[in-house]
């Protein structure tokens, strides 16, 4: 049976995902994989998306055929197989059951500061969109399983302080920390995804977390304003079990 360590990490977008990903797989014994559904949630969804045509032609397009490969060991003799997920790739339909072979963990951010970098790289945006929801159900469905909150982090308590918080996270998922996590080299990854282009500027320039944004929250346009006020209850809901 093999000894391999799946874990994954449930976020919506803008949060920092990207770095988290780029963290673990700074480690010498982990492998990652960078948002194995999107492409099948662009083909389900049929939504225009940056590079929608180069998502599709380099990802699986239904689901059931991303859920094979999360289950294989990683390549490279490695021993955890970490897997970015977003939860608002999960479209009704699309099942969960193979969880419950994953460690999963759940990075979460403020609604108002989602959508103020969301709606910089996207014109239109909906609560759909940021995952929210989608985020509170699948918690919801991991505690129901373990019969306790999993481990939940706040990007901004990781840029604050990340070597204490990402040792808190791993001694949450059975694994040990290292330092490695704290730093990488700047440039792209043979495991980013194709949409890396349009996506990934900030992280590719980066050697480590950087500095936490500013405490105030964004001033948003009601529009969006409205989707932040539908957003919190779920954020809140998961906010109250990060690790601290």
């Amino acid at each position: 049976m093999s000894d391999t360590i799946r874990i994954a990490m449930w976020s919506g977008p803008r949060n920092i995902s990207t770095a988290m990903m780029r963290s673990f797989g700074a480690r010498a014994d982990t492998f990652v994989a960078d948002e194995p559904f999107y492409a099948a949630y662009l083909a389900k969804a049929r939504l225009d998306h940056p590079m929608r045509d180069e998502v599709l032609a380099a990802q699986p397009n239904d689901w059931r055929t991303v859920v094979p490969e999360l289950l294989e060991d990683p390549p490279g003799g490695k021993h955890i197989f970490y897997q970015k997920h977003m939860t608002h790739h999960m479209l009704p339909g699309f099942g969960l059951d193979w969880m419950r072979e994953c460690r999963n963990a759940f990075l979460i951010r403020e609604p108002e500061l989602v959508l103020a970098s969301y709606s910089a790289k996207r014109g239109e945006v909906t609560l759909t969109d940021i995952g929210f929801v989608q985020q509170s159900e699948i918690f919801a469905r991991e505690a129901e399983r373990l019969g306790h909150a999993p481990p939940v982090v706040e990007g901004i308590d990781v840029l604050r302080d990340p070597e204490a918080v990402l040792n808190k996270l791993c001694a949450a998922l059975g694994i040990p920390w290292t330092t490695q996590m704290l730093s990488w080299p700047a440039g792209r990854r043979e495991t980013d995804g194709v949409w890396a282009p349009a996506w990934y500027d900030a992280v590719e320039k980066s050697t480590g977390f950087g500095p936490p944004p500013s405490e105030e929250r964004p001033r948003l346009p009601d529009h969006l304003r409205r989707i932040a006020d539908e957003a919190r209850p779920y954020y809140e809901q998961i906010a109250k079990w990060k690790l601290h």
